[in-house]
């Protein structure tokens, strides 16, 4: 059992009959009244977010869990199929489970997230930052807007659309972050 002084970001819990990551906590000491917890959790089940308020010292069950290196092979109709990159045992996963699953590339290096007790696959991460191919996107002309900030939609090689700069063409390589699915640089 873990209490409230324990919490960290990324530390899973079990709450509410469901597996949660502390995504944001903030220790709060009012003037007045008792200290309190207040969390950003995110669900590892739905992948949803809510926010709760746990007063200080509370106890919670932690559970343990585990990071291995997959490779991502290829997408069917049962779903993504990866290999751990030591064993070479593969696995399947619905699509739920994958965060982001169009950014996905054959080969791409991924991160499991295991439950230790059941062996029980919980979310699989992309690493922070991927790079792809734009695919298609509307050619930029200088002057088409009046702010210094536009974006214009680009399909990506694996099928996703994102906002990038007018600079950005067809068969530029982008580096995309994939938390918060935005352009971050043009790689040469």
């Amino acid at each position: 059992m873990a209490t409230t002084a324990d919490f960290r970001n990324g530390m899973t819990i079990e709450f509410k009959n469901d597996l949660y990551k502390i995504v944001y906590f903030q220790h709060v000491k009012p003037g007045k009244g008792p200290a309190f917890v207040r969390t950003k959790l995110k669900s590892l089940s739905t992948g949803k977010t809510l926010e709760n308020t746990f007063s200080s010292g509370v106890k919670v069950q932690e559970v343990r869990i585990e990071r291995h290196p997959y490779q991502f092979l290829y997408k069917d109709d049962m779903g993504y199929h990866f290999m751990h990159q030591k064993t070479y045992e593969q696995i399947t996963l619905q699509e739920h489970v994958v965060d982001n699953n169009d950014l996905l590339k054959d080969g791409q290096e991924v991160e499991m997230l295991f439950r230790a007790e059941n062996n029980l696959v919980l979310s699989c991460d992309l690493p922070p930052f991927v790079e792809l191919k734009v695919t298609y996107t509307e050619p930029g002309f200088k002057g088409d807007t009046a702010s210094t900030s536009a974006n214009k939609p680009a399909t990506l090689e694996t099928g996703a659309e994102i906002k990038v700069p007018l600079f950005v063409n067809i068969d530029d390589v982008l580096k995309i972050d994939t938390r918060t699915r935005e352009y971050s640089e043009r790689v040469k």
